[in-house]
This record gives structure tokens, C-alpha cells and sequence, in this order.
């Protein structure tokens, strides 16, 4: 028998969803990405990017959970025993990410109560690194925890374990039906505040004027499928987790669609509205807006500070724009959580609130690291290490070995289409078995051969410049350690009771969403 947990709604699933995918890079990445590959141009390869490589990958993602109704690492084992090990590497990555991604929530918070009186003051990037993280020296150099971000760090944690605790229907589905309504809400704002600024027309112009010859270099094209890969949660478990609680008839494809634009649908507004801002900076500063443009921490946390300082009511504007920031960073935080959560449940057949302790109460603890002097150092090598060399990666294997080694399309094809309007053709097993394979194959080669090989190369010198030490670790060992860990828990069996459930979607007679 099936006692699998269920959203209650259909509308209850989608946002969560939409929730995970939509976090603080479509905020402080997309818009720069897009700005640097092309600008108006970039919409071609990111449509096309979305078509051939999202969409698919989230119909992939969603029919597997669907179907063999478990956490990555039982929904894998179910498939084929050989490849659950690939299950626990991606559940690893979710547990590593959620560390650190707690962290950045913080500063959010504590942004949004600075933005009342403005406090980081005119050195807007000096009161960041010196003042709030009190940021060490030297990489490596843990220091002591800083009270202005581990206090709001543990509200964090205790907002997320409240809505872990809570359970799938009641915590992260009534959560996301809260958080992710609010969050359009505030952000709208935001942009209708950005786009009526002085400059904003000129942000706006370095934000969509095409650069036709853009779009025939390849990195173009390579930089919208990674940043696809990485913007819609695919890859590291999250969509299959969420998609294991689906009512066994529900559909798969339209949902994959509806996931897919809405979160690109905020990519863009999340550009317009950032780059509105930027314009009005450039145009106080008097300089041009590419002079201002930035992406990541800086851009949230050292720029847009600035935007504030200089906007009439720009108190108000700046708690919203932190605001929307915690909102993003929670509903993401929550689905990366639930990731391990589901699988040390699955394995270890323990309680929900068993394993909501354990697993997200041992990361709560971890992320104590990132909230030391030196924390922003260990984030910013970890972080690297674990997108660029993990999900990617990961991704890349979950493709081949479903398309090319197992040869499970056909069936997984069926079973989508079978419970969907919308039929997934040709067109899907063309994309994931040829299109995104060569396409994050370049990406992972190019990657390595930029980067690792790069490290210890004493011309080009390590990333962001850290000693060879720093980068090994945590760098590297992290991101084999994951994979490491993955193969050594795959190697304990499973109980009988797992083993024995009914999961088979043919036995559901029941209504679906």
C-alpha cells in the first residue's frame, strides 16, 4: 500500500515548484548573464536553452518521482539498482548547498532591517565586508561566529524546521501558497518603483538592446543552458522529491511547462527591475550603466545599498528588495531541505520528524561555519566548487545513463504521457538524448579545462585567487567527497517494507490533480 505523502492541490505542487526554482539567482544573476551574453539577443538561446534542455529535463525529473514514488535514491534504486548511488550523490549536493544558502537568507534579513535607516552608510561595500561579516584576513581562517549574522541565521533555521516539521501538505505546500504569491507581490513593487526612476530608461536599453552578433558565439549558447540547468532546480533532486508526492494520475508535462515560464517569467521581471535600478545609479554617478552592472553578492549587497542611498524613499524600496530576497531564498531553502529529508526517511525508514532533526538540524549546525569571520571565504569556494562541478556534472550523468545506458525513455516517455494533455513526442527523447548531453558534455569540458586544470597552473593562478591548500579544501574535496558519500551509502540495503511498498502507478484508481 502507498502511504506517500500528497500535495492537496494541483495549484499546491506548481508552487512549490515555482518556489524552489525561483531563488536569489534569478534575482542577482539572470539579469547580468543576460546583459553580458547578448542582451536582448539572449532571449533566442535562453528560449531555445528552456525548449531543449529545461522543460525536458523537468518532465524527466518529474515522471521519475511520479512514477517510482520516492526520494531520488529510492526512485533510482526502483528504476534500476545500479544507479542509486547517483540518487545519494544529488542528495548530498542538496545537503551542501543548504548549508550555505541559509547564510545568504541571513544577510537578507539583516539587509532588510538595515534598510531602515540606511545603516551601511556611504562605503557600502566596505560596511559589508568590515562591519557586518567582519570578514577575516586570510582564507581559511575560521575566527568566531558574528553575532549580526548568526543571530538572524538561527530565525532561519527555525522558519524552515517549523515548515519541514509541518509535513508536505500542511508546511511547504501552505508555505509556498503564502510565500510565493507575496513575494510577486513585493517584487512587483519593486519594479514598478525601479522603471519610474530617473535613468531607468537607459538600464533598461543596456538590458534588452540585441546584440545579433552575440548569439553566434558559442559560449552564448553555452551560458543559457547553464544557466537553465542551474535556475530551474534540476539536477540535484529537488523536482523528483516534489514530484514523488503527486497524486499517481496527475500531470506531468503541463506541469513542467507551467513550472518552466513561470519561473523565466520572474527571470525577467527580476531583469527589468534590476537593471531600471542600475540605470538610475548610472545616471546619478554620471557614468555609464555597464560601469555598474554586476551580478551575485556584490550586486545585492554592495550596489544595490548604494541604489538605496540615493533613491527618494529609497528606506522603503530597500526593505522590500531584501524582503523579496528572503522570501526567494526560504521557498528554495525549504525544497533543498526536503531533498535529504525524503531520502533519509526512505532508507532508513525513520519518522518525518526523525529525519527533519537529523537532517536539517545537522546542516542548521554545519552553516554555523559560513557564519564565522571567515565564512564568506569557505561560501564563495564551496559554492563554486559544488554548482560548477556537482550539479552540472550530476546532471550530465542522470541524462546519459537514463537516455544512453539504461535506455529508459521509452518507458518514462509512456507513463508521462500517459497521465498528461500535453504529450511528450519525439521532440523530448531528441532534446535529452542528443541536444543536452553534447551541449552540457562542451559545458563540463570547457569547465575543467578552464578551471581544474587551471588551479595549479602557477601562470593563470587558482580561483579568485586562494592558495592551493584553500582550493583543495573545502573545494575539492567537497565536491568528490559528495559523490564519495553517495557511492558508500547506496552499499546498505534496503528494508523489506520498502522494498515490498505498491508503488506502481498502473495500481492507482483514484482522481488525479
Amino acid at each position: 500500500m502507498d502511504n506517500r505523502p500528497q500535495w492537496g492541490t494541483r495549484a499546491g505542487f506548481v508552487l512549490a515548484a515555482i518556489g524552489s526554482a525561483v531563488g536569489l539567482g534569478n534575482i542577482w544573476r539572470f539579469p547580468y548573464v543576460a546583459y553580458d551574453n547578448g542582451g536582448g539577443a539572449f532571449f533566442l538561446p535562453y528560449l531555445f536553452a528552456i525548449l531543449t534542455a529545461g522543460i525536458p529535463i523537468l518532465i524527466l525529473e518529474f515522471a521519475i518521482g511520479q512514477k517510482f514514488r520516492g526520494s531520488a535514491p529510492l526512485s533510482f534504486f526502483r528504476l534500476n539498482k545500479k544507479m542509486e548511488w547517483l540518487g545519494w550523490w544529488q542528495v548530498f549536493i542538496s545537503f551542501v548547498i543548504a548549508t550555505y544558502y541559509a547564510v545568504i537568507i541571513a544577510w537578507a534579513i539583516s539587509y532588510t532591517f538595515f534598510s531602515f535607516n540606511k545603516a551601511w552608510g556611504e562605503d557600502t561595500g566596505g560596511f559589508l565586508f568590515s562591519k557586518y561579516l567582519h570578514l577575516a584576513e586570510t582564507p581559511g581562517d575560521v575566527g568566531a561566529p558574528v553575532l549580526g549574522v548568526f543571530g538572524p541565521l538561527v530565525v532561519v533555521w527555525a522558519i524552515t524546521l517549523f515548515i519541514l516539521f509541518k509535513g508536505v501538505k500542511k508546511g511547504i505546500e501552505r508555505a509556498n501558497k503564502i510565500f510565493i504569491p507575496t513575494l510577486l507581490v513585493i517584487f512587483t513593487i519593486i519594479v514598478i518603483r525601479a522603471v519610474t526612476l530617473e535613468g531607468a530608461t537607459a538600464g533598461l536599453n543596456a538590458f534588452f538592446q540585441p546584440n545579433w552578433d552575440a548569439i553566434m558565439d558559442g559560449k552564448v549558447w553555452v551560458a543559457a543552458y547553464g544557466h537553465i540547468f542551474f535556475s530551474l532546480s534540476i539536477g540535484f533532486a529537488i523536482m523528483i522529491t516534489y514530484a514523488s508526492y503527486l497524486p499517481k494520475k496527475s500531470d506531468v508535462v503541463n506541469n513542467a511547462f507551467i513550472t518552466g515560464f513561470a519561473n523565466s517569467g520572474f527571470e525577467l521581471l527580476a531583469g527589468i527591475g534590476v537593471f531600471a535600478a542600475l540605470g538610475f545609479m548610472a545616471a546619478q554617478a554620471g557614468v555609464p550603466v555597464n560601469e555598474v552592472a554586476s551580478a551575485g553578492v556584490g550586486l545585492a549587497f554592495a550596489v544595490f545599498p548604494q541604489i538605496i542611498n540615493q533613491m527618494p524613499f529609497g528606506e522603503f524600496f530597500g526593505a522590500l528588495f531584501f524582503l523579496s530576497l528572503v522570501f526567494a531564498g526560504l521557498t528554495s531553502l525549504i525544497s533543498i531541505c526536503e531533498v535529504f529529508i525524503a531520502a533519509v526517511q526512505d532508507k532508513f525508514k525513520i519518522s518525518r520528524n526523525k529525519s527533519v532533526l537529523y537532517g536539517a538540524g545537522l546542516a542548521s549546525l554545519i552553516s554555523i561555519l559560513y557564519s564565522t569571520n571567515g565564512g564568506l571565504y569557505f561560501l564563495d569556494v564551496v559554492d563554486y566548487f559544488i554548482n560548477q562541478f556537482g550539479i552540472a556534472v550530476a546532471g550530465l550523468v542522470e541524462v546519459i545513463l537514463f537516455a544512453w545506458v539504461f535506455k529508459q525513455m521509452n518507458p518514462l516517455q509512456a507513463h508521462a504521457n500517459a497521465v498528461s494533455d500535453i504529450r511528450a513526442g519525439g521532440w523530448w527523447k531528441f532534446c535529452l538524448g542528443i541536444v543536452t548531453p553534447i551541449v552540457l558534455g562542451y559545458m563540463m569540458f570547457d569547465l575543467f579545462k578552464q578551471n581544474i586544470l587551471q588551479q595549479f597552473d602557477t601562470d593563470s593562478g587558482n580561483y579568485e585567487g586562494y592558495v592551493t591548500s584553500f582550493i583543495l579544501f573545502p573545494g575539492v574535496f567537497i565536491a568528490v567527497g559528495v559523490i564519495v558519500l553517495g557511492i558508500i551509502v547506496s552499499l546498505k540495503k534496503w528494508s523489506r517494507a520498502t522494498l515490498e511498498e505498491n508503488y506502481s502507478s498502473n495500481s492507482d484508481k483514484g482522481v488525479g490533480l
